[in-house]
């Protein structure tokens, strides 16, 4: 699965963005961050087809989404909206079948693979026993997995999900973002989600699309906070107990995207390595040699060849 967008200009009467560019591929976690009314769900209802592009194109698979009807749509890409309306006397079961029926007429009856599917996503979400309670009996935190499943039952290669962490208490934020993690890695989906609570979020992503000045820019997330460092202050997330950091000696901002990208992607005992930052670039000790390296991309790229 890919997603490109490609020198786009999104907006109503007004462009909100212009001549933007983002390529995603199968397995990325991508944050669309940006301050409130600079366009985050005018992109997501663009590239869903529910605003028409001023300019530019998106391609699905190299699809031209222009190309697609809603249903074409609805087969690639399952979204989860923050204020999904909630259905009377549904339940969690209920709910989550409901997502099959983008392949089939409504009267249509699920068939036996159909229903040890839908089975299948409530077990791996934790909702076993509450498949048989009603949607208003949920916890927040649980409601937003039921939603999600839902989006899982839909099958597609990529899932785009409005603010899925607003109103959750921290705990059940975790829940979340650590979820979406995990289905993109290991269902093989593209995961496109915004957030308000984006500090925290950028700990899952692997991507950032900011949404800034009437411009997309975007790129590996460390990368786009270092480029932007008006954007964060400087805070150490452990989310990873298995995580042991390395040496890290560089200014706080530095360190602390160091320090997210590698749990990220590394989530084991590095404290044998050292980085330094060192104008403009990272000095890395390997065991047997010294790298310099000036952004993180070519960081993943070294220490995965090395572990």
């Amino acid at each position: 699965m890919n997603l490109k967008l490609q020198n786009i200009t999104i907006g109503y009467s007004k462009p909100l963005i212009s001549d933007g560019n983002m390529e995603l591929e199968t397995g990325d976690v991508c944050l669309i961050i940006g301050d409130n009314g600079v366009g985050k769900t005018t992109l997501i209802k663009t590239i869903l087809g529910q605003i028409s592009l001023i300019k530019g194109g998106i391609f699905i698979d190299n699809f031209n989404l222009n190309l697609l009807n809603s249903k074409e749509i609805a087969k690639k890409i399952s979204v989860v909206f923050s204020k999904s309306e909630v259905p009377n006397h549904f339940t969690v079961k209920d709910l989550i079948a409901f997502g099959k029926y983008i392949h089939y007429p409504y009267y249509f009856k699920l068939n036996k693979f159909d229903l040890e599917e839908v089975d299948e996503i409530i077990e791996s979400l934790g909702l076993k026993e509450y498949e048989n309670f009603q949607l208003k009996q949920l916890s927040d935190g649980n409601l937003q997995k039921v939603f999600i499943g839902r989006a899982l039952a839909q099958n597609t290669p990529m899932i785009i999900l409005d603010e899925p962490t607003t109103h959750l208490d921290e705990k059940n934020k975790l829940m979340i973002l650590n979820l979406m993690r995990n289905i993109a890695k290991n269902k093989e989906k593209i995961i496109l989600f915004s957030s308000h609570d984006w500090r925290l979020a950028k700990e899952f992503s692997d991507k950032i699309c900011l949404l800034k000045d009437e411009q997309l820019f975007s790129g590996i997330s460390e990368d786009i906070l270092l480029q932007h460092s008006d954007l964060t202050q400087p805070n150490l997330y452990k989310i990873n107990s298995e995580f042991v950091s390395p040496q890290i000696l560089a200014p706080e901002l530095q360190k602390e995207l160091l320090y997210s990208f590698l749990q990220k992607n590394f989530p084991k005992n590095l404290k044998h390595l050292k980085f330094t930052w060192r104008d403009g670039f990272w000095e890395i000790n390997l065991k047997d040699k010294q790298e310099n390296i000036n952004n993180f991309e070519d960081i993943l790229v070294l220490l995965s060849k090395h572990h």
